[in-house]
């Protein structure tokens, strides 16, 4: 008899409702700080600023995609996501005055206890661990 796989883990059970739910919360975090930042400082350092709103809704829509399953928007949002981190991270050290103020993604979100800089890439894992027993079952 073949042996039985289990099937992918739904994104409302077990440990990844903890992933949902930290996306969820830099949504909340990200979209405040932009609205803030782009209302009151928008002149002191409007890339930043663009950037962490273009963050927030990246966020939500990712909180969105991995809380019901639509694993393509998913991957699409986290994968922009881990480059955005990435590369507005790498650009607060190399040219700091782009980003005289902190964003979700500067410093490769320190402010945020370095969530944004791990998250999109557990994000991914798991993702990829749904499609394998997706294909396997």
């Amino acid at each position: 008899m073949p042996e039985r796989r289990p099937a992918p883990e739904r994104a409302g059970h077990g440990p990844w409702v903890l992933v949902v739910a930290a996306y969820g919360v830099l949504a909340l975090a990200a979209t405040g700080r932009s609205i803030l930042q782009i209302v009151e400082y928008f002149e002191r350092a409007p890339l930043a600023y663009v950037l962490s709103a273009v963050a927030a809704v990246l966020y939500l829509l990712a909180t969105i995609a991995l809380g019901k399953g639509m694993s393509r928007l998913a991957a699409v949002t986290v994968s922009v996501e881990a480059v955005g981190v990435l590369v507005v991270g790498t650009l607060s050290y190399a040219a700091p005055e782009l980003f005289p103020d902190q964003t979700v993604w500067s410093h490769f979100g320190s402010g945020y206890g370095y969530l944004p800089l791990v998250l999109p890439f557990v994000g991914l894992w798991w993702l990829s661990r749904q499609a394998r027993a997706g294909r396997a079952g």
